[in-house]
């Protein structure tokens, strides 16, 4: 458990708002990553879902390289790539490539699931998602990004021994499990998955092996994902929040979506509303200071090393604002805890 203030950092699924498209919404990524960069943020990770009307994140670390080109400090990664839709080399290939193209600045959290429905994973000729193989093709993918041995055989991979790091994401024990075993930072999805965050985190601290060949930190190291809206004022944020409750109402019916404006939501039957409330209350809105105090308050006593936002708006220009605002006012707290 670490003494310093959490780090902050942006988890970006590149939504799609109304009346607009893709070309857009991964223009908005980009915009979004530099005010993350400009406002002190640690890192700038890309989702990966297909087959989605509502986000543009299915070519991952091709994102990826269109935010660090957009950028200059910050850390860009994948929040997260599904190991299992994947060969570990080819991935490897990806981000040994932008290790070079971008030194010191990429990440890779890795997940098990599908990031789209049957149909489409079995278009894209996903492998087994069960816990011994996502270990196995995590470690090789470890091993491809790894220094090079000299051994017969061995692959040849642009990148390696890069400062690649990687995170194993989990809405569950199971990704905790698979985390402590390797030695790896372990990431929470509890922005929309949050039953199982405590579980999880007793699980990864209490079986994390340091000394596994895959190990990239030596202790412990755990960030959780958190919704957040800040605005100028406490009911401008709760309106603009809407935006993403109306999103979580249509996932959960499977009536997926482009972003709508709060003027344009609709509010679901009382059932459905009760099921949006608990997958989404870990979520921080308000005003910049009012969302600070919510996320401390939620993640030191969780110990938690990072946190992760994740900003919806219909508006680029509103998740911009809400970054900057919670972005300085986290900057004023740090500095004045050091």
């Amino acid at each position: 458990m670490s003494s310093a203030p959490p780090g902050l950092s942006v988890l970006d699924l590149v939504p799609v708002s109304s009346g607009s498209g893709p070309a857009a919404a991964i223009r908005a990524a980009c915009a979004a990553a530099q005010t993350a960069e400009r406002h002190g943020y640690d890192r700038y990770w890309l989702a990966e879902h297909h087959n989605s009307p509502a986000l543009a994140c299915s070519a991952t670390t091709v994102l990826m390289g269109a935010v660090a080109a957009a950028t200059e400090t910050i850390r860009v990664g994948s929040g997260g790539i599904m190991l299992p839709n994947h060969a570990p080399l080819r991935v490897a290939e990806d981000l040994g490539t932008l290790a070079v193209m971008y030194p010191g600045r990429i990440d890779c959290g890795l997940g098990r699931a599908p990031g789209t429905d049957p149909g489409t994973a079995a278009r894209l000729r996903r492998g087994s998602a069960d816990l011994v193989d996502f270990t196995r093709d995590l470690t090789e993918l470890h091993d491809y990004l790894g220094p090079a041995t000299g051994a017969p055989g061995e692959t040849e991979v642009i990148g390696r021994g890069a400062d690649v790091r990687l995170f194993v994401l989990g809405s569950s024990t199971g990704g905790a499990r698979a985390a402590a075993e390797l030695g790896l930072p372990f990431s929470f999805a509890s922005h929309f998955a949050p039953d199982q965050l405590h579980e999880a985190l007793a699980v990864y601290r209490g079986n994390f092996n340091p000394d596994a060949p895959t190990a990239q930190v030596s202790a412990p190291w755990v960030s959780a994902a958190v919704n957040v809206m800040a605005a100028d004022t406490v009911a401008e944020a709760q309106r603009q929040l809407l935006t993403l409750r109306h999103s979580f109402a249509g996932v959960l019916t499977g009536r997926r979506g482009p972003l709508v404006a709060p003027g344009d939501t609709v509010e679901p039957h009382p059932i459905l509303e009760a099921r949006v409330h608990h997958s989404l209350r870990v979520t921080a809105c308000g005003t910049a200071a009012g969302v600070v105090d919510q996320l401390l308050d939620w993640a030191v006593p969780l110990g938690l090393d990072e946190i992760v936002t994740v900003t919806y708006a219909h508006d680029p220009g509103v998740r911009r604002r809400s970054l900057a605002l919670v972005g300085d006012e986290w900057a004023r707290r740090r500095n004045c805890c050091m």
